[in-house]
């Protein structure tokens, strides 16, 4: 399975539309949304994520805006949120590579889990999709 990770564009493997950078800030948007249980057919309130990401409404607002630029959530006038079907591919992306590490960074590294948590978010943002992959792989290995 491709994780759409960094970048979006048009490949043929994925249905992504937009060819623009994904920053790290906007993926953390999108994981926010998939955490809050936002699906294709589940939107999401704007100040549910505001408060998820202890930001400001407004900071949602424009993220939405360049999200939605990107075909990757979808939001009528003052309306829910709502991701596509590529923008919940790509946040749940996220959200697993978030998870992976934090339970790798506790169990395994034996960090503190408050500690794990903000050190997996700054790495999931860096970890390559074939890097990931070999870190699934050595997860099955080790029973992780």
């Amino acid at each position: 399975m491709r994780y759409p990770i960094h970048t979006v564009g048009k490949q043929k493997e994925s249905a992504i539309v937009s060819t623009e950078k994904v920053s790290m800030s906007h993926e953390d948007y999108l994981e926010a949304i998939v955490m809050l249980g936002g699906t294709p057919e589940q939107p999401v309130r704007s100040v549910d994520v505001a408060t998820k990401l202890g930001v400001s409404k407004a900071s949602v607002s424009k993220a939405i805006s360049s999200l939605k630029a990107q075909g990757l959530l979808d939001q009528p006038f003052y309306g829910d949120i709502t991701l596509t079907p590529e923008g919940y591919e790509y946040g749940s992306a996220v959200l697993k590579r978030h998870e992976m590490l934090t339970k790798f960074l506790v169990i395994k590294v034996g960090l503190d889990p408050k500690v794990a948590e903000k050190e997996a978010c700054q790495m999931e943002h860096a970890i390559s999709d074939e890097s990931f992959e070999k870190w699934l792989s050595y997860f099955q290995l080790i029973g992780l």
